[in-house]
């Protein structure tokens, strides 16, 4: 019996169906996707991999990891969303908690957390749901999450600002949540509760969890907050030199925080 609950305002978000477009109805959406496909095809230890998608939504990386020949089994908290996930071709999908997963010992190739650790507020929480996916995991594969960097609602806030939109969250509560890393639902009219990280916190959180030494890949990197970047994403050409200059800047220790978006990945030890 999972001892844990999803909080009502995140369970409720999630209920509204709104993030099933997320990364695709604008260019800082599609520029993210892109760069999940672009890191984890690179990353993922084989072909033909056991995944485990842990938070996983309605089905948005599951989908194109079973397209890509790959068996994956998603494990979300919001049964609607499951059942969503449910339908897709090669998606086995289960009602279950990031913290707790109902998957067994070294069963998978692959385990990846693209949304459970900014859900959770508290430290505690964030180590148990990698060391659950350092359990499922056999050795020699990985586990990969990712978080949102402390900066990221602060550097929105200022887009906000700069294009005359008003989102609900004010200067005061824009840096509040920079100097303490919880943005509550209240503030804001655009997201959920949510925990944003600095790099090295994420890394002492795997180290915390047994696995020491991650890896750490800036997704968007300064260049997703350009406001006009539908006109790199959406151009083929100018958005592969995009992906390429990303791809030479995804791993510079200075750079890391100034993405929206960080991917932190380690090898299971043998």
């Amino acid at each position: 019996m999972n001892e844990f609950e999803l909080e009502a305002e995140i369970a409720a978000y999630y209920e509204q169906g709104g993030e099933r477009e997320r990364l695709s109805r604008n260019a800082r959406g599609r520029l993210e996707f892109a760069r999940m496909q672009d890191l984890l095809r690179r990353l993922l230890p084989g072909e033909g991999l056991d995944v485990l998608d842990v938070g996983g939504a309605t089905g948005v990386h599951a989908s194109w990891l079973a397209a890509d020949g790959h068996k994956v089994t998603l494990v979300d908290p919001v049964p609607s969303q499951v059942a969503v996930a449910a339908g897709l071709p090669g998606v086995d999908a289960l009602v279950g908690d990031a913290r707790d997963l109902p998957c067994g010992d070294a069963a998978f190739d692959a385990v990846l957390l693209m949304g459970p650790l900014y859900h959770l507020t508290d430290r505690e929480h964030r180590v148990q749901a990698v060391a659950e996916a350092r359990r499922c995991a056999r050795p020699g594969g990985i586990v990969a999450a990712a978080t949102i960097n402390r900066t990221a609602g602060w550097c929105d806030y200022l887009l906000f600002q700069a294009g005359g939109r008003d989102k609900g969250i004010g200067p005061e509560a824009s840096l509040r949540v920079m100097r303490e890393g919880v943005l509550r639902y209240s503030d804001q009219d655009i997201f959920t509760t949510a925990y944003l990280s600095h790099p090295g916190e994420v890394a002492s959180e795997f180290e915390d969890a047994g696995l020491a030494a991650p890896d750490q890949y800036a997704v968007q990197g300064f260049p997703g907050y350009i406001p006009e970047l539908e006109g790199l994403v959406d151009n083929e050409e100018v958005r592969e030199h995009l992906m390429e200059g990303l791809r030479i800047i995804e791993r510079e220790p200075s750079l890391l925080g100034a993405s929206n978006h960080l991917l932190t990945v380690a090898v299971v030890p043998e």
